[in-house]
């Protein structure tokens, strides 16, 4: 059923996989012993650089999972009194990075008042507008990505809508389309309006994000239905049919049946598929005919408009796919098929684990799967698919603000690589005064982070939900731990490097401003701490903490460069720590 798609593009990633016998040594200091500003002493770099292998190394080796299996009924946090700590573990689950003004809010509105505010916070501008702002529409970028990651990097680092901006990042890394599988001109503003389409939706219905995307060009280029042909009977051709069965298996229903605690159904020793070929096929006749709005592309406006029916080569037959028939064509036979689709039992626990994954740990409990998928089903309105009290059941369990996980051997997941770089640029206010946000593609295993959102190369996302790494503590316990599937010796040693460069210079004129925290640079008790709250949510071990306050202090701070670098220490050696990259 996993089957390849064209060209390539839509098949598995092919990474190369953990191996925990050769880690040793898999980080390299270079760049931080030859790229700081006022160079430590040489006893400072001989600590730092004793100090820093290990966290690096122990990053290297297995991490979170998810959650045990046992799970506590579902809790009312509305009234509850929430500490700093507590509300940067919530931020890290919920923004791209926390900040001292929102670890305030947080503690001062609570959890749910904090999420009703973000509900209530519309979009500082969308992606497309932002790209005509800035003069992205001239002649010359007419076949030229640029633009994106620029308008990428800043909505997730400098946008206030922060849980919007997370959700649509969690809704990416399933509903995927990735700007170099875009054959199209204007592929930036066209990339661009797909990921507003996730934004704009995220606090709206599942239901009208699959209206959404089957009706995006971006979407429509990169999974190639579009301008997909009726069959042909004299030629025998028949329609593509890479949208039909991505949109089934990976955007909303997944390949086997499944109970509303996520678990599979099984017929003796074997699971129940979802589909067959045969409702691939059937489904395959719906998305025939969908067009471009205008056939003028000298300009991007029509990558914005929705896709339209182009009746010539519109399949009006019937169409059957699992147990239901459509017929007649056109818009109609589509809003049937995506409502015979959204109705489907599958819906509420594939997409509600999907995200619970995302935003929070990796290994959901089938009753934190189940309570969530039971709130997709019924929002307790009558409303099947709401968005907002899905993403309020996620966050607001037992399972995701319970501090029992902070000690639960399995629960939590491995931090994104993006998010560990949007959470440093927020901890510590970066911006772009030029509005230039040259961060770029950071996709590169060996230089930078292995991971640049919307640039995933396949259907099937950086990493598979269901990952997990061979030969570790972690398969043989049956847990996953996806984001595995992108870390390996290189990855982590780029990683570091990468971010060792940042942290110190920034990149062009995106730089943290680190005013605030220097005035804790002499103590270098109250730094890591302050480090520990924003960047780590509290979750720096005593062992780990005591390491970097080490390093620190093998810094002289008699000197604003040796300030700086005990800042520079503390907050790359952080973001190293295995503490830090398993986020709980």
């Amino acid at each position: 059923m996993n089957d390849v798609g064209r060209g390539g593009r839509h098949t598995e990633r092919g990474l190369p996989m953990l191996d925990e016998d050769r880690l040793e040594g898999c980080a390299s200091l270079d760049a931080w012993e030859t790229g700081v500003s006022a160079a430590p002493s040489a006893s400072a770099l001989k600590t730092v650089a004793s100090v820093a292998p290990a966290l690096i190394l122990a990053a290297c080796g297995e991490g979170g999972g998810g959650t045990t299996a046992s799970s506590p009924a579902a809790v009312t946090v509305t009234a509850q009194a929430v500490s700093q700590t507590q509300a940067s573990r919530f931020l890290g689950q919920t923004t791209m990075g926390a900040t001292k003004t929102m670890v305030a809010d947080v503690v001062a509105q609570g959890y749910d008042g904090w999420i009703t505010a973000q509900f209530g916070t519309a979009r500082t501008t969308t992606h497309w507008d932002w790209l005509i702002a800035n003069g992205y529409n001239a002649a010359t970028n007419i076949n030229s990505q640029t633009g994106f990651d620029q308008t990428m990097w800043r909505g997730m680092i400098s946008d206030p809508d922060q849980l919007r901006q997370r959700v649509a990042m969690a809704l990416l890394d399933f509903v995927v389309v990735g700007i170099d599988g875009v054959n199209l001109n204007w592929r930036a503003f066209a990339a661009a309006a797909y990921v507003d389409v996730l934004l704009d939706n995220a606090f709206t219905n599942y239901r009208q994000i699959m209206d959404a995307v089957t009706y995006n060009a971006a979407m429509s280029s990169f999974l190639t239905y579009l301008n997909n042909r009726k069959a042909n009977t004299t030629t025998g051709a028949q329609p593509d049919e890479n949208y039909a069965r991505e949109l089934m298996q990976l955007f909303t229903l997944g390949l086997y049946q499944l109970n509303i605690d996520g678990s599979v159904k099984m017929s003796g020793s074997s699971p129940l598929e979802t589909y067959g070929p045969a409702d691939v096929s059937g489904l395959a006749r719906v998305f025939t005919g969908l067009t471009l709005a205008s056939t003028d592309t000298t300009t991007p406006a029509v990558y914005r408009s929705q896709l339209v029916v182009n009746a010539s080569i519109n399949e009006t037959g019937s169409a059957t796919f699992l147990g239901t028939t459509v017929s007649g064509g056109g818009t109609a036979a589509i809003k049937s098929a995506l409502d015979a689709i959204f109705a489907h039992s599958n819906l509420p626990p594939f997409v509600s684990k999907q995200l619970i994954q995302r935003l929070v740990t990796s290994n959901p409990s089938a009753a934190y799967i189940s309570r969530v998928a039971t709130v997709f089903t019924d929002n307790g309105k009558g409303v099947r698919g709401d968005m907002q009290s899905v993403i309020r059941a996620i966050l607001l369990d037992t399972e995701a603000r319970s501090d029992t996980a902070l000690t639960a051997q399995a629960s939590g997941k491995l931090r994104e690589p993006v998010m560990r770089l949007t959470g440093w640029a927020r901890a510590y206010g970066a911006t772009s005064p030029s509005a230039a946000w040259a961060i770029g593609d950071t996709s590169s295993t060996t230089t930078r982070l292995g991971q640049s959102m919307g640039r995933s190369q396949t259907v099937f996302s950086w990493f598979r939900p269901g990952y997990s790494p061979p030969d570790t503590s972690i398969s043989s316990a049956g847990l996953v731990a996806p984001e595995f599937q992108i870390t390996n010796e290189q990855t982590v040693v780029a990683y570091i490097n990468y971010m060792q460069a940042l942290v110190q210079n920034g990149t062009g004129d995106v730089k943290a401003d680190y005013t605030d925290i220097l005035t804790s640079a002499t103590d270098s008790g109250t730094l890591v701490d302050q480090v520990n709250l924003i960047l780590a949510a509290g979750q720096l071990s005593a062992a780990t903490v005591a390491s970097i306050k080490a390093a620190v202090d093998s810094i002289s701070a008699s000197t604003t460069a040796g300030q700086q670098n005990r800042v520079y220490a503390a907050i790359l050696l952080t973001l190293a720590s295995p503490d830090y990259l398993t986020v709980k």
